[in-house]
């Protein structure tokens, strides 16, 4: 790992996060296998997955199913980014809302991408019951508004996503609200159960027990530092180097930040946003009961969100604070711990055991970016926080792609997408100023 700080230090503007993550609620509560040995030497192989996270290791599982040999190639160790420190949370459908799916793809292949939404949770379920993860599986999810206008917004949505998607939800205003979430802050819920969460460690540490079972060769602390595009593909790492006659890149926003070299032309379609989390000390179990009844995952229906739920150790995992200028805001824990005392004032004064953070991938449009940069280089990227479930079915539909059923991963390349305005020294603070704006407009109502 040593070797890997040096090389990216220069401008590992990411890696800011790496010690901040090491604090987490997720890291604290699971035991992690050795580090898998780095790669060295010359490997040849039919597909070579470079990514170890969620997506990466799906599509590694999913070809291994269809009797592709699959070498994967992490920069640090599996599970260490966005899907290692997120919020947990399996949501069906897109950052990006139904309603924008259908202008860009219409009603028909709009349908078609939501009933992918709803199988990559059930691909978790399925997936946990095969390889027999235990990772805290909870189903149920809660929307809330804080606001007359939002809760106005949120009944229209779920009504046009009942109507249009089936996606039933019982939805509450006023005093009813309390049956749900016993909270002063919000005037309106809804809450359907085809979403859910989970412990993303805890599950993408049973990925990559699945995948090594299968006979994916797993090699962490190697990043790719170079790659041709020929037929065979040569990685390049810094040890050695792997021939694959396919490659599916999965290293979403941290693909740039290791390997700078391999995808430049779709790395400004994404923006890396900070996103970070607390987890307190444990609760009284009856209170909790009190406060969410359900045990489901909360979100709210701002554009800078906030999101919670309880762990199965009776701890509230607290997120909701972003930062998109790739710096750690400060007064983390001070901001958070305000956060949800706002949220639930019994929880006043309840101490702060774990702080955490890292980065997710956004696309401009908030829509997933998946596509091909040569006829057998896939891409998977653009989850834009809707990863726990997407990134499932992204690696399934891109093993469906080498496997020559294209049909399916292709609803997504017919999305365009643009890059982020300002070029690279400008977009950041771009959108920085941007978020500006939606804060006030979340404020305001």
């Amino acid at each position: 790992m040593d070797v890997v700080r040096r090389l990216l230090a220069p401008g590992g503007l990411l890696r800011s996060d790496t010690q901040l993550n090491q604090q987490s609620y997720y890291e604290a509560s699971v035991i992690r296998p050795p580090t898998q040995t780095p790669l060295v030497g010359s490997w040849h192989t039919d597909v070579a997955v470079v990514g170890g996270g969620f997506a990466g290791l799906s599509a590694a599982i999913e070809l291994r199913q269809r009797g592709f040999d699959v070498i994967l190639l992490e920069a640090d160790r599996v599970c260490s980014g966005a899907s290692g420190r997120n919020g947990g949370q399996a949501i069906a459908g897109y950052a990006c809302g139904q309603e924008a799916l259908e202008q860009a793809l219409g009603h028909t292949l709009a349908k078609q991408a939501w009933e992918f939404s709803l199988h990559g949770i059930d691909l978790i379920d399925q997936r946990i019951l095969q390889h027999h993860i235990q990772c805290d599986r909870v189903k149920g999810y809660l929307y809330v508004a804080d606001s007359a206008n939002k809760a106005q917004r949120l009944h229209t949505e779920m009504a046009y996503l009942e109507k249009n998607y089936q996606l039933t939800s019982q939805v509450v205003t006023g005093a009813a609200v309390t049956h749900f979430i016993d909270s002063p802050q919000y005037q309106a819920a809804a809450y359907e159960t085809a979403s859910g969460h989970l412990h993303p460690l805890k599950y993408g540490l049973g990925l990559l027990q699945a995948a090594q079972r299968l006979g994916v060769r797993v090699f962490e602390q190697t990043p790719v530092v170079g790659m041709n595009r020929d037929q065979p593909v040569m990685l390049t790492t810094l040890q050695g180097n792997v021939y694959a006659r396919w490659v599916v890149l999965a290293g979403n926003c941290m693909l740039p930040e290791y390997s700078p070299e391999l995808a430049p032309e779709i790395t400004p379609r994404i923006m890396p946003v900070g996103t970070y989390m607390v987890a307190t000390a444990p609760i009284d179990p009856s209170l909790q009961r009190r406060l969410i009844p359900s045990h489901a995952a909360v979100c709210d229906n701002n554009f800078v969100l906030d999101y919670f739920r309880f762990s199965a150790d009776h701890r509230l995992l607290f997120g909701g604070r972003v930062s998109y200028t790739t710096m750690t805001p400060p007064r983390l824990r001070q901001a958070l711990s305000a956060g949800l005392t706002r949220v639930f004032p019994p929880l006043a004064g309840i101490p702060i055991d774990y702080v955490w953070g890292g980065f997710v991938d956004i696309s401009m449009s908030r829509a997933p970016d998946f596509g091909r940069l040569a006829p057998h280089i896939y891409y998977l990227q653009g989850f834009s926080g809707h990863g726990v479930a997407l990134t499932g079915v992204a690696g399934q539909l891109a093993a469906q792609a080498i496997a020559g059923q294209a049909e399916r991963f292709d609803v997504f390349t017919k999305l365009q997408h643009r890059p982020f305005p300002g070029g690279p020294a400008l977009r950041t603070p771009s959108l920085a100023l941007g978020m500006l704006w939606y804060r006030l407009k979340d404020a305001l109502g």
